[in-house]
């Protein structure tokens, strides 16, 4: 099982591991810093022994890497781990607020139901299914969220399963969610933020999420 370092400290940036299986271009470690797609949250970007990282998947409680076929790697050599930190961190900063967002709505529409998510670095964004549209009440979501992300609280992230690899986060007097993504110490990390909605079918929504503070 590969020990996921992103979960105890996810903003370390480095981390000098070994590796623990290779076959071809795939390379195993034994433990990491490098998030792979899970929850919608997009990977990290970066390197596995200066080898730029082309894709990252789970697999069961393993993460597999795949570097480009030369990268000449073997079972038990050093490697340093190095992520895009920048990357990261709006990851971070928009995966929080697109899980706030969510809880947000779902509290103000009981037939809310979250279908989809992708946290990309650009934006975030979550689908769920709604009769009506969801622009009239877009600014009172933007607000009840932004007051949540103002108040700068403390956000815990922890097991609620740690044999199952299941985690949670929790905003003191608002919600606890389960979570398996990487997460920002303090809620005013986020910053400003946007909303927009999109159409995307009969008796389904879209919000997409923004950063206003880069």
């Amino acid at each position: 099982m590969t020990r996921k370092q992103f979960w105890s400290d996810p903003y370390q940036t480095e981390l000098a591991t070994r590796v623990s299986r290779v076959d071809g271009a795939r390379v195993w470690l034994e433990e990491t810093i490098f998030y792979a797609f899970s929850g919608g949250q997009e990977s990290d970007s970066g390197r596995i022994a200066g080898h730029p990282v082309r894709q990252a998947e789970k697999q069961e409680m393993d993460i597999v890497y795949t570097l480009d076929a030369d990268h000449g790697l073997a079972a038990s050599d050093a490697a340093t781990v190095e992520i895009d930190w920048p990357r990261r961190y709006r990851l971070m900063r928009l995966h929080f607020a697109a899980e706030l967002v969510l809880e947000v709505i779902c509290r103000q529409m009981d037939d809310a139901e979250k279908i989809g998510a992708h946290i990309a670095e650009d934006k975030a964004r979550i689908d769920f299914t709604l009769d009506l549209p969801i622009t009239p009440l877009l600014p009172a979501i933007a607000a009840a969220a932004q007051r949540w992300i103002d108040d700068d609280l403390p956000i815990v992230s922890a097991f609620s399963d740690e044999a199952a690899g299941r985690r949670y986060w929790e905003l003191p007097g608002f919600a606890r969610v389960p979570c398996g993504g990487t997460h920002l110490r303090r809620s005013g990390e986020v910053g400003r933020i946007a909303l927009k909605r999109r159409n995307v079918g009969k008796g389904k929504e879209r919000v997409e999420i923004y950063l206003l503070d880069q």
